[in-house]
């Protein structure tokens, strides 16, 4: 364990989100992963609170904020990675499929302003790539299946997974959204379970598994090989693809999913304002033909 890492954990409640401050101890520099602006979707209102816990524990720390690392465009928060950036200056980075996400869903919302390039971020990941939080290596590596653009970190003996892998007594990431497939993310947790077992495992998200009172977020890859339901040691390839997509065929759509993607495609910020000066979410709407009762 590399001392000068520091890694302190924000959860929020509202979308069953850990967000994290990583710190170079030795050089001061820091980044934000997965950071939630707040959003109310009866009102429309957003805030930037629980970022703030954030960015005020980066001062009282006296650290510099280099980077916003996303895992993936999220499906059930809004990114607050827009407003991280205005404020520290900050650069946005994800994985470089992220084009493909932008492919999928500019059409769908029919937002012509995206870029389908990435462009809206500030840096794409290949898989591989290492990059430097201060003095602090950080190696990227794709992860699909979730959706094809969701990529971990690795830092020392740390590993931030965003959604691809939950606590050892929940599971793992659903694989049903545009993009995803079951297999593909098999392979991709896989090869994350392939890495030293006292790898320290960061998850995206946690929802309390059945018997579990309070919310978790750290684990290790030893812990995830034993007593993961879905990807434990034993359990084939076929075997899981088959309990992942009979799971993934009850589960609604997440509460903020229309909401989500449109701003997080767009690294966090919200789509350009129209005529009057105000912006708006989109929200297709498909109207299922009913057949006509007997007469």
């Amino acid at each position: 364990m590399n001392p000068d890492l520091e890694i302190l954990p924000f959860f929020d409640t509202a979308t069953n989100t850990a967000s994290y401050l990583v710190i170079d101890r030795s050089t001061k520099k820091a980044a934000i992963i997965d950071p939630v602006l707040d959003y109310d979707q009866r009102s429309g209102k957003a805030s930037v609170s629980s970022v703030n816990k954030m960015l005020t524990a980066a001062v009282e720390k006296g650290v510099t904020i280099d980077w916003v690392l996303e895992t993936h465009i999220h499906a059930d928060h809004l990114s607050a990675a827009c407003y991280v950036k205005r404020k520290t200056g900050a650069r946005v980075g994800i994985g470089e499929h992220v084009r493909d996400v932008q492919k999928i869903f500019r059409a769908v919302f029919n937002a012509q302003d995206v870029s389908l390039s990435g462009a809206e971020f500030d840096h794409l990941f290949k898989d591989g790539e290492k990059f430097k939080i201060g003095s602090l290596e950080v190696e990227v590596i794709h992860t699909p299946g979730h959706t094809p653009a969701c990529i971990a970190y690795r830092i020392d003996d740390a590993l931030f997974v965003g959604d691809t892998l939950f606590m050892p007594d929940y599971g793992t990431a659903r694989a049903d959204f545009p993009g995803g497939d079951a297999r593909m993310l098999y392979r991709s947790i896989k090869r994350l379970l392939a890495l030293p077992p006292e790898t320290r495992i960061f998850v995206g998200h946690d929802y309390k598994a059945p018997g579990r009172d309070h919310f978790a977020w750290e684990t290790t890859v030893a812990e995830e090989r034993a007593n993961n339901p879905h990807v434990r040691d034993g359990i084939s390839e076929d075997e899981f693809v088959a309990k992942r997509e009979a799971r993934d065929a009850t589960l609604a759509a997440p509460l903020l999913l229309l909401p989500s993607i449109q701003a997080n495609m767009r690294a966090g910020g919200l789509p350009p304002a129209e005529e009057n000066g105000v912006r708006y979410f989109r929200i297709p709407v498909t109207l299922e033909p009913q057949p006509l009762g007997n007469a």
